[in-house]
């Protein structure tokens, strides 16, 4: 008999908030739940979005039974085309949530050679050991699931993003009696969203985003524009409803908001939109601004998209008005906080009226509270829990939930990114590490780019760069004057004079180079700087011999 294991890998989305990712491993069996992205934090400039780390999964590609999607959000589907790009695999998810990939492959010319399998929330596949059992759960997008994982170790609860929601947009809740039936099962472990662990009492229904939506439009007497995530399906409804009630007409902005809304309503029951109330922009931006509703991307302060661009007053096709409401409808991601407010700051100062989550219950959380988090545990009764999808510090939040709850101190497991979880014979233990780092993606690049490179880009964004170029003669004399030029470091004028003195202390570095002129020049520039300005910019340096 083999001596194996049940080994489960959290690649992301554990220690951090998206491009989350588990891996579970048997023999010679792989399933792969989610693969999203990650917003960059306000320091990692320049950097589109981050994804997990592929590096165990490259030699092990052939392992690999299928990838299965709990949702349709960008932090659990975002990064499949870079997997698939690794791992040839069937992708297996709801209606909707495969709506959704084909959209992101599609763009990418990816589609035709993708194998998307379309189950649903009640139905159960099998994948090598492995039997998976996907419920219903409710969030802030339609078709959510969670998963039953049956493996030779026991039974794995999965619960994917999840809250307690009895009026939900779509009156479909959650599957209690999956989740009883489990526990009668016997659920060995249970993986459980922890991202609002430190909040307390119960999620609200999505049903007090209606109610907020009826209050603006009630108030509102011009244009209404509404900003949220494009894949916030059931926000879309909630819009298209207030618009309906009030009389007016709803045009969508924002290439992957037009795109996932015609996907939405080919697939039917996903989106009810009455004949007439959708129209194009360019028809309601002829129409009476109180009979108007735009829906548009931009929510996290995106510079490019549909609400940065009007913010800023750089959108082409129309600006913000003078008493226009705004609504931002969804959560500030955390490390976006910035780039929001400036957003809202901007839209003020050009005369709109905003509206956003601290001041009216326009958006409300996908993601189920302290209460929601203890109801799961006692519905599921888990020998071990494993608290996932958040920072540090939810996590640790939830294992104390948990405690609270019965579960004892040694089986709750916190682990981050990159750790392993051993599971033999009814135990878990935490041993072993594989590769989880940080991939940046910046343009057409692809983990590219590392942390000494972000650095570099923090460091030029602070103080400057100083440029310095030398001539030299066959005998290694300086040819002419030093050229020294800069770039963010001073007001032109400032910068001419300290460049000007600097050229007598770098032709003095050459005299005492001792053979290396290069990290002699950089010293005597970033010391003579720093004394005259108490600044540090880069200093690059190249030389010539003529």
């Amino acid at each position: 008999m083999k001596n194996t294991n049940l080994k489960i890998i959290p690649l992301g989305g554990l220690g951090e908030i998206g491009r989350n990712m588990m891996l579970y491993e048997y023999e010679d069996s792989i399933i792969i739940v989610d693969c999203g992205t990650m917003f960059p934090d306000n320091d990692m400039l320049g950097i589109d979005y981050i994804i997990p780390d592929f590096h165990y999964l490259r030699s092990r590609k052939d392992k690999v039974r299928g990838i299965i999607f709990t949702h349709g959000h960008l932090d659990h589907i975002g990064a499949i085309h870079h997997l698939l790009q690794e791992v040839q695999a069937p992708v297996y998810g709801t209606p909707l949530t495969l709506g959704l990939v084909k959209v992101n492959l599609s763009r990418r010319h990816m589609l035709d050679a993708a194998s998307l399998k379309t189950i649903k929330a009640g139905e159960s596949i099998k994948l090598g050991p492995f039997k998976i059992d996907f419920f219903h759960v409710c969030h802030s997008i339609p078709d959510s699931v969670g998963l039953g994982i049956e493996t030779p170790e026991g039974l794995i609860v999965q619960s994917g993003d999840y809250k307690f929601d009895h009026t939900p947009v779509d009156n479909w809740p959650t599957d209690y009696s999956k989740l009883v039936e489990f526990s009668r099962k016997g659920v060995l472990a249970l993986i459980a969203d922890s991202t609002n662990a430190t909040r307390s009492g119960w999620t609200p229904s999505e049903m007090v985003v209606s109610e907020a939506f009826d209050d603006v439009f009630e108030k509102a007497e011009n244009r209404i524009i509404i900003a949220s995530f494009a894949s916030l399906i059931s926000r879309v409804q909630q819009a298209v409803n207030a618009a309906v009630a009030h009389n007016r007409k709803i045009a969508f902005v924002g290439t992957s908001m037009v795109e996932n809304i015609k996907m939405a309503q080919k697939l039917g029951g996903y989106l009810d939109i009455p004949k007439g109330t959708q129209v194009s922009i360019n028809t309601a931006l002829e129409l009476p601004d109180h009979e108007v509703v735009i829906m548009c991307t931009g929510s996290q302060g995106e510079t490019t998209s549909i609400l940065g661009r009007l913010a800023r007053g750089t959108q082409r096709q129309f600006d913000i008005k003078k008493g226009d409401t705004v609504v931002l409808s969804s959560k500030t991601i955390p490390g976006n906080e910035e780039a929001v407010f400036s957003t809202i700051n901007a839209l003020f100062r050009r005369g709109a009226n905003v509206i956003y989550e601290e001041i009216a219950p326009v958006h409300v959380s996908g993601h189920g509270s302290q209460e929601d988090l203890k109801l799961l545990i006692n519905l599921t009764k888990p020998k071990y829990f494993i608290p996932a999808y958040g920072e540090m510090r939810h996590l640790k939040q939830a294992a104390i939930l948990a405690q609270q709850t019965g579960i004892p101190e040694k089986r709750i497991l916190v682990v981050e990114n990159g750790k392993i979880l051993n599971v033999k014979g009814g135990k878990i233990k935490i041993g072993g590490n594989v590769s989880a780092d940080t991939i940046f993606v910046d343009g057409s690049g692809v983990g590219d780019l590392g942390l000494d490179e972000i650095r570099d880009r923090t460091l030029l964004s602070k103080d400057g760069i100083i440029l310095v170029h030398i001539n030299l003669n066959n005998n290694d004399v300086l040819h002419g004057k030093p050229k020294i030029a800069s770039r963010g470091f001073a007001a032109s004028q400032e910068a001419d004079e300290i460049l000007h003195h600097l050229e007598q202390p770098v032709r003095d570095s050459l005299k005492n180079s001792n053979g290396n002129m290069e990290k002699n020049i950089i010293r005597t520039v970033k010391n003579y700087i720093y004394k005259k300005t108490r600044r540090k910019p880069t200093v690059l340096v190249t030389i010539t011999k003529i």
